[in-house]
């Protein structure tokens, strides 16, 4: 069997800025979970789906806003958008998936905590994140802990990480702590940027193995005299950006592997979920039903 763990918030932004406006008869903007319902019944569809989950940041903040205060918060989302986080949270449920609700920590990491959980189970044969975000390179294991980016189709195994980011899965923590992650609001360290970041973390592997003196570096950097400044004077931040780049894998998930496995959509709540959008359309596209 194939788990496949899907990043609701990514799923709700992308049906947001991509999916039409619609409003339902209350006059409220609902495209965006049409749109996230569409595709999560896309994704059922598919033959090799029988195992799922769906991860929510029911809030934007977690614990790591209290370990750095530029970090992302939900200041600048569109109130329109935001409104929809409850009803994506219903929408998914509804589906007969479950649902896994992020308050102290965020979706990413109940997706990290269930690849880490299930990838060695019995019967398992591949664990799918299903999100383009780069801090969940992190989880991917050979090919049994994959992330998939279902807008552009793209997979992508370990070989695949290492080709992308020129580090290893262990290394992607690391590397975003260097370079920084605008969409975290982590800022990484001045001058460090990709090629230089994956240049010696391909060697290092992790931050605190990279010498101070740029001399005894072994491979061959431009303005590695500088870089090696800044790292030393901001080594503490570069610390502090890996822990928080660093998913948790030890999110306490309820459930366990039969838990989630897919029966179908639950009648009664997904028909009053269309009623309440306004498109009962939608059932039209349903092919199981728990009830």
């Amino acid at each position: 069997m194939k788990i496949h763990l899907v990043d609701g918030t990514y799923e709700l932004f992308r049906a947001y800025y991509g999916a039409p406006s619609a409003l339902d008869p209350q006059k409220r903007e609902v495209g965006a979970t049409r749109g996230l319902l569409r595709s999560l019944l896309s994704l059922l569809r598919q033959d090799d789906v029988t195992h799922v989950a769906c991860a929510f940041d029911h809030v934007i903040e977690s614990f790591r806003n209290e370990l750095f205060s530029g970090y992302k918060t939900g200041e600048g989302i569109e109130p329109a958008l935001l409104a929809q986080f409850g009803l994506a949270e219903r929408a998914a449920e509804a589906l007969g998936m479950v649902v896994w609700r992020m308050v102290e920590f965020e979706a990413d990491d109940a997706l990290a905590t269930g690849a880490a959980r299930w990838w060695e189970a019995r019967g398992v044969e591949q664990i799918v994140i299903c999100s383009p975000d780069k801090d969940l390179s992190q989880c991917v294991i050979g090919d049994r802990v994959v992330c998939y980016d279902r807008r552009r189709q793209i997979l992508r195994d370990e070989a695949g990480v290492v080709e992308k980011f020129r580090v290893s899965p262990e290394s992607i923590p690391d590397w975003l702590g260097l370079v920084g992650d605008t969409a975290d609001g982590i800022p990484g360290i001045p001058g460090w940027g990709p090629k230089s970041s994956s240049l010696l973390l391909g060697r290092y592997r992790h931050v605190e193995a990279i010498p101070e003196d740029a001399m005894l570096w072994g491979v061959k950097v431009q303005g590695a005299k500088r870089l090696a400044a800044n790292l030393r004077s901001h080594r503490k931040e570069a610390e502090l950006y890996r822990l928080l780049a660093t998913l948790r894998t030890d999110v306490p998930l309820s459930e366990d592997l039969e838990d989630l496995h897919w029966r179908g959509a639950r009648r009664e709540q997904l028909e009053a979920l269309c009623q309440e959008l306004g498109d009962r359309r939608l059932l039209d596209q349903v092919h199981g039903w728990l009830d």
